[in-house]
């Protein structure tokens, strides 16, 4: 697999969000959405091709490794729901996406029997038959589709891969799933409502809303009204807390 890059951290978004953890993100992307906060895993994948047992040799160092001295101050606030006593063990298998990589199976499995809890981070377009315990699922709306004078290349691929209902269905039924949602402006809260309506069987309290954004004032100017939007429809209102606390380096 090629791995862009693996370090120890704090999930910032979704059900978890406060879980230290080990991330291991792959570099390579079946999209390119227009807002992409990680281009060094899609749009210009970088890194280097590690076999299963390098990358099961490089998460069990961060295991057993201090806690990072940058978690300090969020420790501090109370924002770090796992304890830091003892090694880290949840694991989030991010990208790019990941499950453009056969080596996922096995790295799952052998995860699994080594104890690690896991999140895979998937845009839904794309299924292997893995082991997990939480598959978050951002399906892309038509707000991720980049512009023809962007990437004239890219665009019309990224519109007609970014939506595969056939893989939603599959994975809510076999997983443990949230479903996040990337929104821009009100526009796109009625598009979502276009797209539950197909899926009768997503549950909607699964269902979260993420401003877009790449630092904390453009956060919080779409959380001021997506909050309280989501509040009076029944979703779940989910704050990017990495970017608030990290921004958008490498490796936190």
């Amino acid at each position: 697999m090629r791995i862009a890059e693996i370090f120890r951290s704090i999930q910032g978004e979704g059900r978890l969000t406060g879980m230290e953890s080990v991330f291991v993100r792959v570099s390579g992307c079946n999209l390119r959405c227009r807002y992409c906060d990680t281009p060094y895993a899609s749009w210009t994948p970088e890194g280097e091709d590690l076999s299963v047992d390098e990358i099961l040799d490089r998460v069990e160092e961060l295991r057993d490794s201090p806690s990072p001295s940058f978690l300090t101050p969020i420790r501090a606030a109370g924002h770090v729901v796992s304890s830091s006593v003892g090694p880290v063990r949840h694991i989030v298998l991010t990208g790019g996406e990941p499950m453009l990589f056969a080596e996922l199976i096995p790295l799952t499995i052998r995860l699994r029997d080594q104890q690690w809890s896991m999140t895979i981070e998937t845009s839904g377009t794309l299924y292997l038959p893995v082991a997990c315990d939480l598959m978050s699922i951002s399906p892309k709306l038509s707000n991720s589709t980049p512009s023809p004078e962007q990437a004239p290349r890219w665009a019309s691929r990224h519109e007609y891969n970014r939506h595969a209902p056939d893989v939603i269905r599959r994975l809510i039924a076999e997983y443990d799933y949230q479903l996040k949602f990337v929104i821009d402006s009100p526009e796109d809260c009625r598009e979502i409502d276009a797209y539950l309506a197909a899926f009768p069987e997503i549950q909607r309290n699964r269902v979260m809303f993420m401003p877009q954004g790449t630092d904390a004032d453009a956060l919080a100017k779409k959380g001021a009204w997506l909050e309280s939007y989501c509040a009076a429809e029944g979703f779940l209102y989910c704050p990017r807390r990495q970017v608030e606390w990290f921004g958008t380096r490498r490796g936190r």
